[in-house]
C-alpha cells in the first residue's frame, strides 16, 4: 500500500469523525435551544470548529439538519438492536429489553430524545426532511420483519405515544412501569 493511499485514507476517517462530531454539536444545540437554535454559528462553537467547517461538511442548514436525523435514526435502530440481541443472550424478555431502551430514553436520555423528536416533526413542516424522517420509520421496521407487518407498525407508533408522552410527564417512567405497556403492545406479534 503506497504512503499516498494511506495519507488520503487518514484524511477520510478524520472527515467522518469531523462530520459526526458537527452531528453530536448539532443534536446538542437542539437539546438546549430547539431547532431554531440550529446556526452555523451556533453549531461550529459548540463542536469547536470554525464556520467554514460545516459548510464544508454540510452545503446547508437543511443538509446539516437531514444528515443529523439520519445519523440519530441508525443510531436509535443500532441501541434498540442491540438491546434486542443482549436480551436474546441474556435470556431476558424481548419486552423487558424494550422497556429499558424507552426508560434510557426518557430519563438519563431525555434531551436526547426530545431533540430527535423535534427533528422527526420537523418533517411535517419541511418535506425536504420527509425521506429522512421516514428512513427513521424503515430502519426500526427492518429491525423486526414481523409475518403481522401491520402489528409492528401498531407497536412502533405505540412506541412513539410512549415516547412523546413520556416526554411531557413531570417524572420519566421507568422500565417496570413501561414493561406492562410493552407487553401489550408485543402480544399481538406473539
Amino acid at each position: 500500500m503506497s504512503t499516498a493511499y494511506r495519507r488520503v485514507d487518514g484524511r477520510r476517517a478524520r472527515g467522518d469523525r469531523r462530520r459526526t462530531e458537527i452531528v453530536e454539536a448539532a443534536l446538542r444545540v437542539i437539546e438546549r435551544d430547539g431547532v431554531a437554535g440550529v446556526t452555523h454559528r451556533t453549531v461550529a462553537a459548540e463542536a469547536g470548529v470554525p464556520p467554514a467547517s460545516l459548510t464544508y461538511h454540510f452545503a446547508s442548514l437543511d443538509d446539516l439538519v437531514v444528515g443529523t436525523l439520519t445519523w440519530s435514526a441508525e443510531r436509535m435502530a443500532t441501541r434498540i438492536r442491540d438491546g434486542i440481541e443482549s436480551s436474546r443472550i441474556k435470556g431476558r424478555s424481548q419486552a423487558g429489553a424494550v422497556a429499558e431502551t424507552l426508560a434510557e430514553a426518557l430519563g438519563p436520555q431525555r434531551g436526547r430524545t426530545m431533540a430527535e423528536y423535534e427533528l422527526y416533526l420537523l418533517a411535517a413542516r419541511r418535506p425536504a426532511l420527509r425521506p429522512a424522517a421516514r428512513q427513521w420509520l424503515d430502519v426500526l421496521t427492518s429491525l423486526g420483519r414481523q409475518p403481522d407487518e401491520v402489528g409492528f407498525r401498531a407497536f412502533l407508533a405505540g412506541v412513539d405515544g410512549i415516547l412523546l408522552q413520556g416526554l411531557i410527564d413531570d417524572d420519566p417512567p421507568t422500565a417496570a412501569e413501561l414493561l406492562p405497556v410493552v407487553e401489550h403492545l408485543l402480544e399481538p406479534l406473539r
